[in-house]
């Protein structure tokens, strides 16, 4: 049989360029070689350039893999006739030929529709979620309006532009009582999240989310646990085994994702069958309410009388060895290589 010839895009110009070297590396050693060709394509910290990367795959995850003598340049075609990349071969255009593309992708640059919209460009077949269910995920504040359009809970909120009157912003936090939640709209791996426990942490706190995006919320602060279901499919849909994350302090920031100095992932998490399965299904609402399609995590809050209240959704969940969504499926009965088989085997 023809192998497949898939392109996996890693790095990114992207805050989370580090965490996509991780996920990605531990998406390529799983894939089946046998039945799939792997094209490696990573793209720069610094300017975002495209890469054809033809070394070893372990100089991804050590982040020395962008190296002249094994990188070249290429470039996303206008002609929906190419089915591939460009690339220039003794100053001839060459073509990369390619079947789908899966992107490794976190944060901006990557997660939020713009790499997605780029190859729909080029009618490139991309895994995953496309170019507006990415957008609209990435979006704190709009992908809560069309979830909360489903008759789900979601956190109370207020957004901010600059400039902002400083007078508003108080009413705005009166309003949602302390401990709020000052965060970038469009982030991932909670960078320029802080949780606020009272006023005279909020505008410094409202002027760092400034530095991630331009526009930022103040949000309600839910009490209750953080639990995540993943999902996968576009049309018939399968779920892990819902998580919890148990905190001993603070909340789940950057650092706490990718090291869990003082906190741990419980998965299955520690609720009834009944309340178990009840994430599920109302994960699979919100996952095709915002258009998902492919794979992604759903994280939502469990209130003490059992509420369920919709945080976000990651259309790029990390892959890494901390990371929840493959530990999630993992625990329901697959094996990495079946997650990624599944991935692969989608039809975008």
């Amino acid at each position: 049989m023809k192998k497949k010839k898939i392109a996996v895009l890693f790095g990114g110009y992207s805050t989370e360029y580090q965490v996509s070297l991780q996920s990605a590396y531990a998406v390529i050693t799983h894939i089946n070689q046998e039945k799939y060709q792997v094209i490696l394509i990573g793209l720069s910290k610094e300017t975002g350039q495209w890469f054809w990367y033809q070394g070893d795959p372990q100089r991804i995850q050590e982040d020395t893999w962008l190296r002249a003598e094994d990188c070249t340049p290429v470039y996303v075609p206008t002609d929906r006739n190419v089915q591939g990349l460009f690339y220039l071969d003794d100053e001839k255009i060459q073509i990369l030929s390619l079947d789908q593309v899966l992107p490794i992708l976190h944060g901006k640059n990557g997660e939020d529709g713009t790499v997605q919209g780029a190859l729909a460009l080029s009618a490139l077949p991309v895994l995953g979620c496309g170019v507006l269910s990415s957008a609209l995920c990435m979006d704190k504040e709009l992908s809560h309006r069309v979830v909360a359009q489903q008759g789900i809970l979601v956190p109370r909120s207020f957004r901010l532009e600059k400039p902002y009157d400083a007078q508003m912003v108080s009413a705005c936090t009166k309003s949602l009582g302390y401990p709020l939640f000052v965060k970038p709209v469009r982030s991932g791996s909670s960078y320029g999240i802080a949780r606020v426990e009272k006023e005279e942490e909020v505008f410094p706190a409202i002027e760092q989310a400034f530095l991630h995006d331009t526009i930022v919320i103040l949000e309600e602060a839910i009490e209750g646990r953080e639990v995540g279901c993943a999902v996968l499919g576009t049309k018939v849909l399968q779920t892990g085994e819902v998580d919890e994350i148990v905190l001993s302090q603070g909340f789940f920031d950057f650092t706490e994702k990718y090291t869990l100095k003082t906190s741990k992932i419980q998965v299955p998490a520690h609720v009834s069958k009944e309340i178990s399965e009840t994430i599920k299904k109302t994960a699979c609402v919100i996952y095709q309410a915002l258009g998902c399609s492919g794979f992604a995590r759903v994280d939502l809050f469990l209130t003490e009388d059992n509420q369920l209240y919709f945080n976000e959704v990651n259309t790029i969940p990390g892959f890494t060895a901390h990371s929840r969504f493959p530990n999630m499926l993992k625990a329901a009965g697959y094996t990495f290589e079946e997650i990624i088989e599944q991935i692969l085997e989608e039809q975008p």
